[in-house]
């Protein structure tokens, strides 16, 4: 059996865990700089707020119903995805992180134990550990699971949160029940293909010739269906080493001086890097983009990158920063405005893969200062900066409505009066 424990509303959750005054009220968390609506409570949703909301044109509707808004808090989102994960782990040696909301757990073996049961704890568990509310659900295939997750949460107050599909007849009706676009894995194309051939519901899929899914949506469409008729054919998927990395925004204020993109290219090389070392991993190129606003005919528009070959293999911030400092300065040209710009590190190696080389200039120094940073940035919040990311007019996004980073920095835990 398969397991899919999913968040429910997971960003707007994590904002009641540390303002309980916010639950049963509506409130919608938005995209960077303030931008859209990406995540919404019930009761958000209730009031007809779709996602993908442009936050300006819903501030009446906002300010009539008493929606709180907040702006993106991923310092503190991520942290609580791993605090509910670290918990999920203990349930299964198997564990497959499919999202920062969601985890796939493989429940081979567990015959004898009573999944209705084991279910309800995970979910109690998670709720008393971090205060976030989850819905689980049980099934033989992957797909399965996503279908019984959804029962779990359409229907919480029959379900209480937990639905197992064991028996052939619930598999029947809870296909019968889910929409063929609803089906995870059907994107938008193929439900129109399917819907023109008289295929509306999961279960009409499950009834189609293998020779037609194959022919009309490929192995994959196969595999889907497959899934969907209980045999398993998903395994978990293990989080594999990234090939690239790249730290990239826009900008909400367009800059033109060249001091202002080395902030912020600095931080996105700094960013990079740390990811990098998470993986214990070198990169030997370096690229870095500038564009112009695309969308404003009426400016003059520019658009250019640069990939350096790094003399060897680095993880060390301070290597990427000066290289990255070299890519900017070659390709910055004054009078543009620009809306974007980016660092990739690319030609990823496993830092125990690394060649050596006599005439390497690598300073030995720099590992286990890294390493220093790290650890204390882990402790302490992002505290320790290099000097080029404080260098001219910060380019910070618009963030109106930010809640504390209650437990990623401790100047901002909460503090209780007794």
């Amino acid at each position: 059996m398969f397991a899919l424990v999913d968040c429910n509303n997971f960003y707007a959750s994590c904002e009641r865990v540390f303002d309980p005054s916010l639950n049963g009220r509506p409130l919608v968390v938005l995209s960077n700089n303030d931008g859209c609506v990406i995540a919404r409570s019930e009761e958000a949703k209730a009031l007809g707020i779709p996602m993908g909301a442009p936050a300006f044109k819903y501030r009446p509707l906002f300010k009539t119903h008493r929606v709180q808004v907040f702006s993106s808090n991923y310092a503190l989102y991520g942290d609580m995805s791993n605090r509910v994960m670290t918990l999920l782990a203990d349930y299964s040696p198997e564990i497959e992180i499919y999202s920062i909301d969601e985890a796939f757990l493989d429940f081979k073996g567990f015959g004898h134990f009573d999944l209705q049961t084991l279910a309800v704890q995970i979910r109690q568990r998670v709720g008393k550990g971090t205060g976030i509310p989850v819905s689980v659900g049980m099934a033989p295939t992957k797909v399965l699971a996503k279908v019984a997750n959804s029962i779990a949460k359409k229907f919480p107050n029959r379900t209480g949160g937990v639905y197992i599909m064991e028996k052939e007849t619930q598999r029947i009706k809870a296909l019968q029940w889910l929409p063929i676009e609803d089906v995870w894995g059907i994107g938008r194309k193929h439900a129109l293909r399917l819907r023109k051939h008289a295929v509306y519901t999961a279960y009409q899929f499950t009834q189609l010739p293998d020779e037609w899914v194959r022919t009309e949506m490929s192995v994959t469409g196969l595999r889907l269906k497959y899934e969907l008729a209980g045999k398993p054919v998903l395994g978990l998927e293990m989080p594999a080493t990234k090939k690239s990395i790249a730290t990239t925004r826009s900008f909400k204020e367009m800059p033109t001086d060249i001091r202002e993109l080395k902030t912020r290219i600095a931080g996105f090389s700094v960013s990079c890097a740390k990811k990098l070392r998470a993986q214990d991993s070198q990169a030997t190129m370096l690229q870095v983009f500038l564009q112009t606003n695309g969308f404003r005919k009426d400016l003059a528009q520019y658009s250019r990158s640069t990939v350096l070959h790094l003399p060897y293999p680095s993880s060390s911030s301070i290597d990427l920063l000066k290289y990255a400092d070299k890519g900017l300065q070659s390709i910055y040209k004054e009078g543009y405005q620009y809306k974007r710009a980016g660092v990739v590190l690319m030609g990823l190696l496993p830092a125990a893969q690394r060649p050596y080389s006599l005439f390497d200039e690598e300073d030995t120094r720099h590992r286990p200062l890294m390493n220093a940073v790290d650890k204390l940035n882990r402790v302490y919040g992002p505290k320790i900066r290099f000097a080029s990311q404080l260098s001219g007019r910060p380019l910070e996004p618009k963030q109106g409505a930010l809640s504390p980073r209650y437990t990623t920095d401790l100047s901002e835990i909460i503090s209780v009066y007794v």
